[in-house]
């Protein structure tokens, strides 16, 4: 870089080039290597690595940010630059794993008189606020007190809310309560205009993730679907506030009717949805209320995270896996195939290991890492390990073929699961061809040696349609076959509640697609159970990356422009036959 430098200015230039190859990237990272390990120094030595609770202490847990299965490892420059004069922006990522420990850990220890809710805005899905509300709820058995305060409810982070004691809201502050909605977008006029087709190959009536590629509208099994499962998400949410809030349900139906986000704070009052419109800084004033003391003290969920648990006295442990994220064969941000089997295979070799709990939350992906990871899960019940799968958000097409072959599965009420459908989608660009004037031709030794490059230029023909249809359809099959096997059930059965359908964690439960309603306690329970172990510790895979590693990996050598060229060769290269849904964004 500093080459680059001087020969620019040899040259005349007034700016310099700012160019970097890989020798300059290297040279880089190595700088920022040995300059964060100067930093992290001086955390560790003032940071610690536990934490000891006051007495009258509250725990403030802050819905801000973005909710995640796993907590990130601690970022200790992210602390720093709250001391910093413009630091401080970072997005609080919230682990529900460090989240509903804490809360259990602040229902059994003395020192914890209350928890606080800051805050409205937390990113999550249903399943999960689920999750934090039942524990909340398990809170409060202790006798303990909770109340919550945001300037802005979201919808979700007010249903969370709702168990608290006592509501506050900003004085000028807004509380979403508006029903829920989904819209999807439709790529074929688009892809019409460019001269680009979409062609379609899936099993299911429902298996509507392709709709958008040739259709303009929801088709009539994806709207009814979709309506089914808001209906029940909506039901679930308004039914608990209704007994948390003392509000009949119709009641509150009617408020939603009315779109209170934009209604006066007055009305706010007046349907009893908060119990006081106060500012900020009268918090503090209340919290000393509560605790009885101007000397309590406020502790955040990272500080509450490094107060040591008991743990059992046994050598004896229940492994609970995180498969969290959209599934690809070898690379990926959420369930990666090879990364997956490692992780499962660390799991079976480890004997002190004596069950499984695998936490699920995918909306599906790559039909053959599913089958892989499905029989990598086989394998650790054939060395005698009971399997129990708990449900996230979701659990849905790849997601459910993961899951089905566990020897009990739990979801929760609001967990979108089933979708038990295969699709192919393969782009022909003859339409665009046309239009640029872009010719091709070639030469093959055989009648379909240039299959994959002809379905892409020139579009498929019946033959060459009929084969990847075929191919589809096997892969329904063996789907639906791992499905019977695993629930007992006749593959006809499974095939009839199949169709590529997204079904509610209860109604999944009426069909035989779960066991039984429930979190992750519940299926580590469970798990002990079918063990056979009174005395346990837990032990969490895939190990968290330290912030290192993590800030290592992310200076790729690769630009984002490199990526997406690989991407789209790759894509070109082969159709990708997908077993994967999306369900659109729940509003």
């Amino acid at each position: 870089m500093i080459l680059f430098w001087r020969k620019a200015k040899q040259e005349g230039e007034v700016k310099p080039r700012r160019r970097m190859g890989c020798l300059g990237k290297t040279l880089l990272a190595l700088l920022i290597y040995f300059a964060i390990c100067g930093l992290a120094g001086w955390w560790f030595d003032f940071g610690s690595s536990s934490y000891s609770l006051e007495s009258n202490s509250v725990y403030k847990i802050k819905l801000k940010g973005t909710l995640v299965e796993q907590a990130p490892e601690d970022n200790p420059f992210a602390a720093m630059m709250n001391y910093m004069p413009y630091g401080g922006n970072n997005e609080q990522v919230l682990g529900l794993d460090q989240l509903l420990s804490n809360i259990h850990l602040a229902k059994t220890n003395d020192k914890i008189d209350g928890i606080y809710l800051y805050g409205g805005q937390l990113a999550m899905s249903p399943a999960s606020a689920k999750a934090i509300r039942d524990a909340l709820i398990d809170f409060k058995e202790s006798g303990k007190w909770i109340i919550a305060y945001a300037e802005h409810y979201g919808q979700l982070n007010y249903y969370v809310a709702s168990v608290a004691d006592k509501i506050y809201l900003n004085s000028v502050g807004v509380v979403e309560w508006n029903g829920l909605s989904m819209t999807k977008s439709y790529y074929t006029r688009v892809l019409q205009k460019i001269g680009v087709e979409m062609q379609v190959l899936k099993v299911g009536t429902f298996k509507s993730a392709v709709e958008p590629y040739f259709r303009t509208s929801m088709s009539e099994a994806d709207r009814a679907q979709t309506r089914v499962y808001l209906d029940g998400i909506w039901s679930e949410m308004r039914d608990a506030v209704a007994l948390s809030r003392g509000i009949e349900a119709k009641q509150l139906d009617a408020y939603a009717d009315e779109y209170m986000g934009l209604q006066p704070k007055e009305k706010y009052l007046a349907y009893k949805l908060v119990d006081s419109l106060v500012y900020v800084q009268d918090m503090d004033t209340i919290l000393a209320r509560m605790t009885e003391t101007k000397d309590y003290n406020l502790v955040s969920t990272s500080q509450l995270a490094l107060v040591k648990r008991n743990e059992p006295k046994s050598d004896d442990k229940i492994a609970v896996v995180y498969l969290a994220g959209e599934i690809s064969d070898d690379k990926g941000d959420g369930i990666v195939g090879t990364e997956a089997l490692k992780t499962l295979k660390k799991v079976s070799k480890n004997d002190d290991v004596k069950a499984v709990v695998l936490r699920v939350n995918s909306p599906g992906g790559s039909a053959d890492a599913s089958e892989q990871i499905w029989h990598a899960i086989q394998l650790l019940k054939h060395k005698g390990l009971p399997v129990v799968v708990s449900m996230g958000d979701y659990a849905a097409s790849g997601g459910y073929y993961i899951s089905c072959g566990a020897d009990y599965i739990y979801a929760e009420p609001t967990t979108l699961t089933g979708s038990i459908g295969i699709f192919g989608l393969v782009p022909s660009v003859k339409g665009l061809r046309e239009k640029v004037g872009l010719d091709v031709d070639g030469v093959a030794t055989h009648r379909l040696s240039d299959l994959e490059s002809n379905i892409i230029q020139k579009g498929m023909n019946e033959q060459e349609h009929a084969l990847l249809q075929n191919m589809v359809e096997r892969g329904y099959d063996l789907f639906t076959s791992r499905c019977a096997e695993g629930r007992g059930m006749s593959q006809d059965s499974i095939k009839a509640i199949g169709e590529g359908r997204v079904w509610l964690g209860k109604d999944a439960l009426r069909l035989g697609l779960v066991d039984e309603l429930g979190n992750i306690d519940n299926a580590v329970a469970k798990a002990a159970e079918l063990a056979q172990l009174e005395q346990y510790k837990i032990t969490y895979y895939p190990h968290r990356k330290d912030f290192m590693t993590e800030l290592l990996e992310s200076l790729d050598s690769s630009t984002d422009e490199e990526k997406l060229l690989l991407q789209l060769r790759e894509f070109v290269k082969r159709p990708r036959v997908m077993a994967i849904e999306y369900f659109g964004k729940i509003q």
